[in-house]
């Protein structure tokens, strides 16, 4: 149960982020996944992550402080095209610096658009997270835009593709920003990290 959730502070490098020591969960994906949507779903505040319809508008590491135990992090998206080359290196060497290298993180929650068949830029980012032994949980976004049985055929191709590169399959969470569904089993399984 989520009592209080408020913005901290962006940060433009590690090195910047919070010096707390709380417990962190971080939400990644590709640009326009849905992410900002997904983190004032589980919190229950409209505006505390701040929508836009430009993808690739988050371009710093965000920390929301919930509940004054842990942070919610709100990682710049991954895989979009209409930056600047050198811009694009800043911002994957600040998430591969975070991912790597931050103490406090717990768990990733790697959002994935339930509309689309496998991505390159998603499986890479999967294969990453799986070599540095990074704990991670794939949320399936935009749910209800989608019947059953097209959802059910898209997890289904998803099991197959990644249990052929993964021994070890990945929790899968369906979620939508729309109706709640999702919210509770995240909430679980950070409430089980924080406890």
């Amino acid at each position: 149960m989520i009592h209080s959730a408020q913005f901290v502070q962006s940060s433009p490098s590690l090195r910047a982020c919070p010096k707390d020591g709380l417990p962190e969960f971080a939400f990644i994906g590709r640009s326009n996944v849905g992410k900002s949507s997904l983190i004032n779903m589980l919190t229950d505040r409209k505006g505390l992550a701040k929508v836009s319809g430009t993808p690739g508008k988050t371009q710093l590491i965000n920390h929301f402080r919930v509940n004054d135990s842990w942070f919610l992090v709100d990682l710049p998206g991954y895989g979009y095209a209409k930056i600047s080359q050198k811009e694009r290196v800043k911002i994957q060497t600040m998430i591969e610096d975070y991912l790597l290298k931050r103490e406090t993180l717990q768990m990733i929650f790697l959002l994935i658009d339930s509309r689309h068949k496998p991505q390159k830029t998603d499986l890479g980012f999967i294969a990453g997270l799986t070599k540095y032994k990074i704990p991670f949980t794939i949320l399936f976004t935009k749910t209800d835009k989608l019947t059953g049985m097209e959802l059910s055929r898209n997890l289904r191709i998803y099991r197959e593709v990644l249990s052929k590169y993964f021994p070890l399959l990945p929790v899968f969470i369906i979620t939508s920003s729309k109706t709640g569904k999702g919210k509770e089993e995240i909430l679980s399984i950070i409430g089980e990290a924080v406890n």
